[in-house]
């Protein structure tokens, strides 16, 4: 994009970093349920794997393009396909078409603490592509409290999973997938940036959702011969269907919006990425709440390390040089 290319009117989060800080918080307490919710659905429904994708990111999207429309300085849809759509649209099917395909997929073969696991190391992806596509250097304090909440994060997997991992293909499977969606993830979280300050975060998140959705409806049908109707939604049973609409709606609609737009918002991309190591801890919490699924001494010390790195790192500029050195 030249220098010329004018941007959106800077909002509230762009003006204030906490609030953008705060919503990509609370987009990641939306992605943190969303393995749990996809469970529901896929023990429900015969919906699973890569069908759910369809159901979460048609709906979800459309969602996206509705709040759009009822959006003022946001309603122009079509503005930023026809300047910028040879770039905006490969990034659609990067970062959702392919990303969630993996992700949804990778459900199918591992277990939900192992794909929230592995998707959570995309903040390491998004520091490193940080840094190789726009020089911003990654500190030491980054690497050092990145490193830390990824072991956080790996105590979360070592307690009985890492044994049923070594003599489990399938599960490995599901490993790779989802250590693929983070990586793609990251490569449009990045990308995509400089779009969202162009035309914001709305329109980007919903010319890039719903396309996305279409896309994906459209390589489940013709790779897997499964052509999802999504108007047969209410013939599901009462919980298919709620399941199915919060995934959509708030998994989706929600989340993404929050999520995506904060990251674009945020003075530094990698520092509001490092929120997403919270995710394992925000899932264990809501397993405790919902499910009544007591978390295990292994769990306990893994959510306090991650919670301890990202608060380090969050604060590591306001210590003192003699913290510091400490």
């Amino acid at each position: 994009m030249s220098a010329a290319t004018q941007t959106q009117p800077q909002g509230l989060w762009h003006r204030h970093p906490w609030i953008a800080y705060l919503a990509v918080f609370l987009g990641v307490a939306g992605h943190a349920s969303s393995e749990f919710v996809a469970k529901v659905i896929s023990n429900e429904t015969a919906i699973a794997g890569p069908e759910v994708s369809v159901w979460r990111f048609v709906l979800g999207g459309f969602g996206l393009v509705v709040l759009a429309l009822l959006t003022p300085g946001q309603r122009d849809l079509s503005k930023p396909i026809k300047e910028n759509g040879h770039r905006i649209l490969p990034l659609a099917l990067l970062g959702v078409t392919g990303a969630y395909l993996l992700f949804h997929w990778s459900l199918d073969y591992a277990t939900v603490a192992q794909v929230a696991t592995m998707v959570t190391t995309a903040p390491i992806f998004v520091g490193i592509l940080n840094l190789l596509i726009n020089k911003q250097p990654l500190s030491g304090a980054k690497i050092v409290s990145g490193l830390g909440a990824l072991a956080g994060v790996a105590l979360l997997v070592t307690d009985g999973v890492l044994a049923r991992l070594a003599g489990d293909a399938a599960s490995l499977l599901g490993v790779l997938l989802a250590m693929g969606c983070a990586l793609l993830l990251s490569i449009y979280l990045i990308l995509i940036k400089p779009y969202i300050a162009q035309y914001g975060a709305m329109r980007i998140s919903a010319v890039t959702m719903f396309p996305g959705g279409i896309a994906l409806w459209l390589l489940v049908g013709i790779a897997w011969g499964d052509w999802v109707n999504v108007f047969s939604l209410f013939h599901l049973s009462q919980l298919a269907v709620v399941a199915i609409l919060v995934l959509a709606l708030y998994n989706t609609t929600l989340t993404q919006f929050l999520w995506v737009g904060g990251l674009a918002a945020v003075p530094d991309i990698t520092r509001g990425m490092y929120l997403f190591f919270l995710k394992p801890a925000v899932a264990a919490l809501l397993a405790l709440i919902f499910l009544g699924t007591v978390p295990t001494t292994w769990q306990v010390l893994a959510i306090v390390v991650i919670t301890a790195c990202v608060f380090l790192e969050a604060s590591w500029d306001k210590l003192g040089p003699g913290a510091k050195r400490a």
